[in-house]
């Protein structure tokens, strides 16, 4: 019986689950069923998405951008009389021999860029590779949120750079906040009743930081619109996990002194490289959870679009198209992609691949909004008087490389045959257009 149980729980949450419309549960069984989706589905998307790869990239620019971001938040740190205090902090989270070789390697990058004829050169180099590192974030944020195309280079400049020039100021204050908070605590001792509670929440500066951090990274990164609800619990979650893997792996240090005796004075850069993949993770973990809650409508009856058929995928390019057409022929603004996706309740996923694919074959062209509005909206590429299911039928048919060596003379008979039934076909189709659907 309890196995039939399991089995019965088992199904319902792969299968069943997600076939459940709102109107038959309540609110508050809508809500459990949702958060056991968005957790389901982040989990299942982390691994589809190869997000573990994309961290490993992730890691590595770290590594080549890791020096030169620290020259540059001490360099920003010391100009506001701060650089103590946070190589304090430094050393507080990390090995006091690790602390040392960081702070050499600072000293003498920010010495070869700031000297001599490598004044210029040193300050391109960090840049370009802070910059080289912020892309590559939004490359894979991007193709979590299934955006085709990046910001572009003015946009790159002045986000780029505000974030370059505002993220060691953060960083810098926050160390100076919780510096002084810790301070002022300790002139609190004899208040028997509000000290523990200011110690509490000193503890918890760090942890609300990170979990601001993580939340804007998921509402900024990527070039789309995300919604700043979906985004928080994620960060929450994200930010909390991070401070949680960070404890475990400074205290945990003390245990690899056998590691050390392996790789020598080189033990610092394999375990750097294990923080840096794991943090990662979770970064892209939580961005994957603010995609999932944002477009959870759009994931339910998701598992039959891997398998999707011929018939169906034609069936959804037509009423999609349809609705660009009668949107263009009534004069209302363009729709995006999470528009059509809510509007006929097609998953999300299959619907971006479809725009793409009418992209592809120029049917329909991208265009953005006014003014500071970056979403990505969709109008028809051809006269929405000639745009017919037959025209849509032979281009989808069409698309893609027909390069092959086949004696088209050996099998013309097949040939002819499949061609005359195809063109029967469409000339019916023809005189149907998309709009009057």
């Amino acid at each position: 019986m309890n196995k039939e149980r399991i089995r019965n729980w088992l199904h319902f949450i792969n299968e069943g689950i997600w076939r459940v419309t709102d109107d038959e549960v309540t609110p508050w069984r809508k809500r459990l069923y949702n958060s056991i989706k968005v957790m389901s589905l982040s989990t299942t998307q982390f691994m589809n998405d190869r997000l573990p790869v994309r961290a490993s990239a992730l890691t590595y620019s770290t590594l080549f951008a890791i020096i030169p971001i620290l020259a540059l938040l001490f360099a920003i740190a010391r100009a506001f009389g701060m650089g103590a205090m946070l190589e304090e902090q430094f050393r507080s989270g990390m090995m006091s021999q690790q602390a040392e070789w960081i702070f050499a390697w600072v000293e003498s990058y920010l010495q070869h860029a700031q000297s001599g004829v490598f004044i210029g050169v040193g300050i391109v180099m960090l840049l370009f590779t802070i910059l080289l590192l912020i892309d590559n974030i939004e490359r894979s944020f991007n193709a979590i949120w299934q955006v085709k195309h990046p910001r572009t280079m003015s946009r790159k400049i002045t986000d780029y750079f505000s974030m370059i020039l505002l993220l060691p100021v953060l960083t810098v204050l926050s160390a100076g906040i919780t510096i002084f908070m810790s301070t002022y605590v300790k002139n609190l001792e004899n208040f028997l009743l509000l000290a523990p509670v200011l110690k509490l929440l000193v503890r918890l500066i760090p942890y609300a930081l990170t979990c601001g951090m993580m939340t804007g990274l998921f509402v900024f990164m990527p070039n789309t619109q995300v919604r700043l609800r979906h985004a928080l619990l994620p960060g929450l979650l994200a930010g909390s996990a991070f401070q949680a893997w960070q404890y475990f792996y400074i205290n945990s240090q003390i245990w690899v002194t056998s590691y050390n005796a392996i790789y020598g004075s080189f033990a610092a850069i394999p375990l750097f490289l294990i923080w840096a993949q794991v943090s990662w993770c979770i970064c892209l973990f939580g961005a994957e959870m603010s995609y999932v809650s944002q477009n959870l409508e759009s994931f339910n009856f998701g598992k039959e679009t891997a398998n999707i058929s011929r018939r169906y995928h034609d069936f959804f390019c037509t009423i999609i198209l349809s609705t660009l057409c009668k949107r263009f022929a009534e004069g209302g603004a363009p729709l995006s992609a999470e528009e059509i996706s809510r509007m006929h309740r097609i998953p999300i996923r299959l619907t971006k691949k479809i725009l793409y694919e009418l992209t592809d074959i120029h049917l329909i062209y991208e265009a953005f909004g006014e003014n500071e509005d970056t979403t990505t909206r969709y109008v028809p590429g051809t006269d929405i008087n000639r745009l017919s299911i037959g025209m849509l039928l032979a281009r989808l048919e069409s698309n893609g490389s027909e390069d092959f060596k086949v004696n088209l003379e050996q099998y013309s008979t097949s040939w002819e045959a499949l061609i005359q039934a195809r063109q029967q076909f469409l000339a019916q189709s023809g005189a149907i257009l998309l709009k009057d659907l």
